[in-house]
């Protein structure tokens, strides 16, 4: 669980409902009909713009900003020194059965255990990561519709306000719902956008580009393991990943 995710969000959506009692209460922010233009339309102008696969998928994926997969970059390194001190003394053939709980990895290894040489499994894993890019992009396209369509849906019903609200100024009882609608809906849309959203696609993108560094990783140290080379080379080719005290302290060790 991202801790700072939860807390994060639940902070945001606390500080302005706070500030909402603080002001007088909840109850003059809550609109329906605001609710249902910016909530109700943005979903609908989503599933228009997306595949329905993408569309339902996406929802799925907004989950791992709260729990996402965990890329421990010191133990891949470990592992990666200890495939190649098996390969260097017993051959590649030695390797099967090695890795477990890693497909990324395990299809790599068995790539070349399979007789794959160092380019074509290299290849083989670039476009691995190239498709898990795309399968993350249409994912994250889909969330990122919503940051961009919850506030021109705010705009949408804030001009349906004015229209009610100019449409009836003899009357001036239908003015304040009017104005309500005219200015929730913009509120709306820019906490859907602001607060909800845009955060957990910002998580999201950065959760990718983790995984892709740690994928790249696994494709190095398997290129150095069909290579030959010394335990040593591949963990020093690795360590760039790490931080400067994860190094120093790797190489003290």
């Amino acid at each position: 669980m991202d801790i700072a995710t939860l807390i994060g969000l639940i902070g945001a959506v606390g500080m302005v409902l706070g500030s909402m009692i603080y002001a007088g209460g909840v109850s003059p922010f809550v609109d329906i009909p605001s609710v249902l233009i910016v909530l109700g339309g943005t979903l609908f102008v989503v599933m228009a713009m997306k595949p329905m696969p993408v569309f339902l998928g996406h929802f799925k994926a907004m989950a791992k900003a709260f729990k996402p997969a965990v890329f421990d970059t010191d133990a891949l390194i470990t592992r990666m020194v200890d495939l190649s001190n098996i390969a260097r003394k017993d051959g590649i053939m030695a390797l099967e059965g090695k890795v477990s709980g890693e497909p990324f990895l395990e299809k790599g290894l068995q790539l070349l255990i399979d007789g794959a040489d160092e380019a074509r499994m290299s290849k083989q894993m670039k476009y691995e990561i190239k498709a898990m890019k795309a399968r993350h992009g249409a994912y994250q396209g889909a969330i990122k519709a919503w940051v961009d369509i919850g506030p021109a849906m705010g705009m949408v019903g804030t001009l349906i306000g004015l229209v009610l609200m100019l449409g009836n100024m003899s009357d001036p009882k239908s003015i304040g719902p009017a104005m309500a609608v005219a200015l929730l809906t913009t509120l709306y849309g820019a906490l859907v956008a602001n607060v909800i959203f845009g955060p957990i696609l910002n998580k999201l993108e950065g959760y990718s580009e983790d995984e892709v560094v740690y994928r790249e990783l696994v494709i190095e140290g398997l290129r150095g393991i069909a290579r030959g080379e010394s335990a040593r080379i591949i963990e020093d080719q690795l360590l760039c990943a790490l931080d400067m005290r994860s190094q120093a302290r790797r190489r003290a060790a």
